[in-house]
């Protein structure tokens, strides 16, 4: 259970009811009040080493923005909701791209604001829609610190119309495994060879209990995804990568095997991440490589075309080997 060392918070949000439940469950937590959860002077003037330490600190605020932003993957839309950043410190992280060294774990207490404005789009429109929830942060992480996830999917459930998914690396679930859900809300569990997750992926669940996870949720009726992301091409990469896909169709259950899809994403990577891991993990593996990536706009890399290329020809054979009836949404 995450127990942050300092909390930041908009005064405000002692209006709300989560804001108010919050404050009272860290009552013994020092407290900084702020005037914009977005802008903490404070926090922009530290040093990238001292990046693990703002990671324990805990944001409080109200989400001004609510703007729903189209996709074509497994949703239509990406959408804003009741978090950002994370407490989990992966090397690769995408929210550090947004935030910086600020990709600590923001709360947002207007959730009923939120969740209404994505149940006046889904029932309003002639078709189902897919609202992806968790694009800023991890909602079984947060939801282990807010119960928003829970209140979410029982509100939700309520209205009968489109979809909620979410990705996650933890294994938090067995509270939304006890939820009415309707069939309208898709977990997906993101996995990595063992070894690039203890090395990378810091403080999140291993490889065994994720693939617990999906068991769990699938028994509780959930249709579940699978995302194996980001793609490292580290030393061995196709021998780790099988090994990862062998472990899953050993120990995913019959049921799970029957349905589960899979997104394949191959990781990106910033001049903002090599400063901040430089500096906050000097004894970090190096996922910098010169000869394997190129630019991808200002201060951004990508693996180079051939490489993707190589591993989107090796994700297709092995996926259809081990798993020849589930479905790949994309590769990208």
């Amino acid at each position: 259970m995450f127990k942050p060392d300092c909390i930041y918070y908009e005064k405000n949000v002692e209006s709300y009811k989560l804001g108010k439940i919050l404050l009272e469950k860290y009552k013994d937590v020092p407290k900084v009040i702020i005037e914009n959860h977005n802008n903490i002077e404070e926090m922009r003037k530290k040093e990238n080493k001292e990046f693990t330490k703002m990671k324990k600190n805990l944001i409080i605020g109200i989400r001004k923005t609510h703007k729903f932003v189209e996709n074509h993957k497994v949703s239509d839309y990406l959408v804003p909701y009741t978090s950002s950043g994370c407490t989990a410190m992966c090397l690769y992280c995408y929210l550090v791209c947004n935030y910086n060294k600020c990709a600590y774990l923001r709360l947002f207490v207007n959730r009923e604001q939120m969740l209404e404005k994505i149940i006046k789009e889904a029932t309003q429109s002639e078709r189902e829609l897919t609202f992806e929830i968790g694009s800023n942060s991890d909602l079984i992480l947060e939801n282990s610190i807010t119960g928003n996830l829970d209140w979410t999917i029982k509100e939700f459930a309520k209205t009968n119309k489109g979809y909620l998914t979410f990705p996650t690396k933890f294994d938090m679930v067995d509270s939304i495994c006890e939820l009415k859900h309707n069939e309208r809300i898709i977990p997906r569990m993101s996995v990595n060879p063992e070894k690039i997750i203890n090395q990378v992926e810091f403080g999140t669940s291993r490889l065994k209990q994720r693939v617990i996870a999906i068991n769990k949720l699938k028994t509780a009726g959930y249709k579940v995804g699978i995302l194996i992301a980001p793609v490292i091409f580290v030393e061995n990469w196709k021998e780790e990568y099988e090994n990862l896909i062998k472990y899953l169709q050993e120990n995913l259950s019959e049921e799970a095997k029957k349905e589960v899809f899979f997104e394949i994403i191959f990781m990106t990577y910033s001049y903002v991440h090599r400063m901040i891991n430089q500096e906050a993990f000097p004894n970090a593996v190096t996922l910098y490589n010169h000869e394997q990536m190129t630019g991808r706009g200002r201060g951004k890399y990508m693996y180079r075309e051939n490489i993707k290329k190589e591993g989107e020809k090796f994700f297709r054979e092995k996926l259809s080997k081990y798993f020849p009836e589930n479905s790949i949404i994309y590769i990208v």
